[in-house]
């Protein structure tokens, strides 16, 4: 049998690469490529590793399908796309969706155990402060290529749990050329896209932004987008240096969920106004170079300062109760909560390459170190206020301070990650981790010094892998990984069942949390039958120790409750996927089953359920099914070149029910969010090399469905749904739901002013 003969690096990706456009002259770039067939393994900038040799069911999309199907945001475009994800809209906003993988979240949302990580560009950008991600930051324009990669990989550090999200972006020299795209329609939406790119001699270019405005679909939830990217890169055979900048001002509002009662005027909210603006300068240097034929240097250098304002309006839940502080009976029905995050991160990144023999088989050895690094001041404060008969909040009192605090995270690691070829058809990958975390939280106000506290966590991850290739159109594998999850600041100082908090939080001395710990196992197996006809499939189990879930605990304010170690939880499932090519038609079709429950029995606070006992509590026993989590996702996806102007295409998404948050005993009388379909309709017509014209209709078929649900009380339960105690009426348990968009239209074109440089993308 003849083993596989070592190679130099350049040339040996050069042989793994197939796309649409020429190489890059030097291959350490080629994530920036419209179509890459090469899987990034580690964050940092490196060469990557053939597909037949990675042992995992990783999904690859490339900015021609973005360009194609034009998502609103990266999230709407995984939803309609990707096998496992599925998104939750509890926020209100568009631009503000939980992203789920696997049954794992990537969320915006302050107080959502976070369990992807996520890259841009080799940069972790999850936030320092609560891991959450803000997907509205990055413009959609900027993504040459999006790598979901699924377990806990070690080498992707912390929050690595249930995956791992790698964004790359453009450059000039594969982008090139200029162009402008307009769209209006639905909801008062209207947007303007620009890119332009280039290259002279060794030095490339590349900017894109967007501006977008929308008034929503419902009362009180528009949104204003505001995204700049640009990037200047170098690049010699030897030497690949990128320097880019990230810049957003987005405001953003939401409508909250709404009771089960009223989804018959499904546009009102149930209390407004609700605020977010998020401001972000994110700074990132990579580059890489070749030392030699065999071996090649990466790293990266970023810092990021991102600004969030917030402001909430909510139920007053403590309304005819004493005031702590005064003793005074509380009069005033709601509160206005404002909230600040200002928060400084910086971090770095090197990882070498090495390619050569081991025992006299050819492998390719990676080792590395990264450190990420955080400053954040959050306040708080509140504002006595009351309810409008359409419940809007009308201060009746001053802003007085309740929180004023400094966090710091401290996150440093080690890495090494090998893949070596026994044979022709055997491929061995080893890799491992040591992360140690470091979390202070301080009190900035003088007032409480039981704020202060260090956390520190620390543990070595390993993974294994093993690939088979017995014939070129096929690859079976099998792998073993692990990692954990430090508890973010927010979750440190939240964690009192006695003292529920508010999101975002109110900081409170309480309780440590211990460190999550993932195991998964993955089994799988991915192929093509034909060159037209790619498939793949996977079973997966992951099992997890020390879990943290947020226990929703208030009465009457929705965002109310506490973070809580609840032992052992387990996400396994399945994954099928196909796609394949008739002449002129092109269609894909993705199966998704997750299966998550509750491995260990415990006691969450859930007044608001109908099991729970006199003290507002609910036994939640092994196997109950974790909220939030729909079993099964069916996605369809077909394109349709009608001639060589005309194209269509529709994809169409099928998520069975879930559980609503605060069910997590799986017995509340309101049962689970009702399972749901959406088709999705985008058309196309090509009137010149230079002119694009396109439609869009999302929801077609004008469906009503909730994505989202959680048990809350129903507080406006007085006439013309006024608030219900002012007039002697009690707040009602009920199950809140975040509901989808109704039927939107938009139309716009895209105008190309390089033809011969920008492909038609069709």
């Amino acid at each position: 049998m003849t083993r596989r003969a070592a190679a130099p690096l350049a040339l040996g990706l050069a042989a793994a690469l197939s796309t649409g456009h020429a190489l890059a002259d030097n291959p350490a770039e080629v994530f920036e490529l419209p179509a890459v067939t090469v899987i990034g393994t580690t964050p940092l900038p490196g060469l990557g590793t053939a597909p037949r040799d990675v042992p995992a069911n990783v999904q690859i999309f490339g900015s021609r399908e973005l360009s194609r199907q034009r998502p609103r945001d990266l999230t709407e475009f995984l939803d309609r796309n990707a096998n496992s994800i599925g998104v939750a809209s509890g926020q209100g906003n568009p631009y503000q969706q939980d992203l789920n993988f696997r049954g794992f979240a990537a969320s915006p949302l302050l107080g959502t155990p976070q369990g992807i990580s996520v890259f841009q560009d080799g940069v972790r950008i999850n936030e320092a402060f609560g891991d959450v991600v803000n997907w509205d930051l990055l413009p959609s324009s900027a993504i040459s290529s999006v790598q979901l990669i699924p377990g806990s990989n070690p080498v992707f550090g912390l929050n690595t749990l249930g995956g791992a999200l790698a964004i790359y972006t453009k450059s000039g020299a594969q982008y090139p050329g200029a162009s402008i795209e307009l769209s209006a329609g639905a909801f008062g939406r209207k947007s303007a896209e620009f890119e332009y790119g280039g290259n002279r001699d060794r030095i490339d270019y590349f900017v894109t932004g967007n501006f977008a405005e929308d008034s929503g679909w419902a009362d009180h939830n528009p949104s204003r987008v505001k995204q700049l990217f640009g990037k200047i890169g170098y690049q010699d055979d030897r030497t690949d240096l990128d320097l880019s900048a990230t810049l957003a001002d987005n405001t953003l509002q939401g409508t909250q969920t709404l009771p089960q009662a009223w989804l018959d005027t499904r546009e009102q909210a149930y209390t407004f106004p609700d605020t977010n603006r998020n401001r972000l300068a994110f700074v990132a240097a990579k580059g890489s170079r070749f030392l030699s034929p065999v071996a090649l240097l990466g790293g990266s250098l970023y810092y990021r300062h991102f600004r969030n304002t917030n402001v909430s309006s909510n139920v007053n839940a403590a309304f005819g109760e004493p005031d702590p502080a005064t003793g005074q009976i509380q009069t005033n029905e709601a509160t206005n909560d404002r909230s600040g995050i200002d928060q400084r991160s910086w971090g770095l990144g090197l990882q070498l390459t090495l390619q050569g023999e081991l025992a006299g088989r050819s492998h390719q050895l990676v080792i590395g170190a990264s450190g990420d690094f955080g400053d954040t001041r959050f306040d708080q404060q509140s504002q006595p206020a009351s309810f409008t008969p359409e419940r809007n909040t009308i201060a009746t009192g001053d802003f007085a301070p309740t929180t004023d605090v400094g966090t710091r995270n401290r996150y440093v690691g080690v890495f090494a990650a090998d893949t070596l070829a026994l044979d022709e058809r055997w491929t061995l990958t080893l890799a491992g981790r040591y992360n140690r975390a470091r979390v202070d939280v301080g009190d900035r106000s003088g007032r409480d010094s039981r704020l202060d506290s260090r956390s520190t966590f620390a543990r070595f991850n390993p993974a294994i892998g093993l690939n088979y290739n017995p014939v070129p159109d096929f690859t079976g594998y099998a792998a073993y990984n692990e990692g954990m999850r430090a508890p973010s600041p927010v979750e440190l100082t939240c964690a009192n069942a006695a003292a529920p908090c508010k999101l975002p939080n109110i900081f409170l001395s309480d309780p440590p949390l211990k460190q999550v710990v993932s195991r998964t196992v993955e089994l799988g197996a991915r192929g093509t039958l034909g060159p037209a006809a790619p498939w793949s499939a996977a079973l997966y189990r992951t099992d997890l120790d020390n879990d943290i879930q947020f226990i929703a605990a208030g009465e009457g304010a929705l965002n109310a409750g506490f973070f809580q170690n609840v032992g052992k939880t387990r996400r396994q499932g399945i994954e099928l996927a196909a796609s394949r090519r008739f002449g002129e038609l092109s269609a894909s079709i993705r199966y998704s089953h997750i299966d998550a429950r509750f491995r260990s029995p415990f006691t969450a606070a859930s007044p608001n359920n109908s099991t729970a006992d006199d003290t507002g509590a609910i036994a939640v026993g092994f196997g109950n099914r974790i909220p939030g989590i729909p079993a099964d996702t069916l996605k369809l996806r077909l394109d349709l070149d009608l001639d060589a102007r005309w194209s269509v295409g529709a994809s169409a998404i099928y998520a069975s029910s879930q559980y609503a948050h605060g069910d997590e005993n799986n017995r509340d009388r309101h049962g689970r969010i009702p399972a749901y379909t959406v088709v999705n309709l985008d058309v196309r017509f090509q009137a010149s090399a230079e002119l694009q014209l396109f439609a869009t209709v999302a929801n077609l078929f004008d469906r009503r469905y909730a994505n989202f649900g959680l048990l809350g009380a129903n507080a406006f339960t007085g006439p013309n749904r006024t608030f219900g105690p002012a007039v002697g009426v009690d707040p009602v348990a009920e199950q809140f739901r975040a509901l989808g968009a109704p039927r939107g239209f938009w139309v716009g074109l895209r105008y190309a002013f390089d033809a011969r440089k920008l492909p038609i993308e069709r």
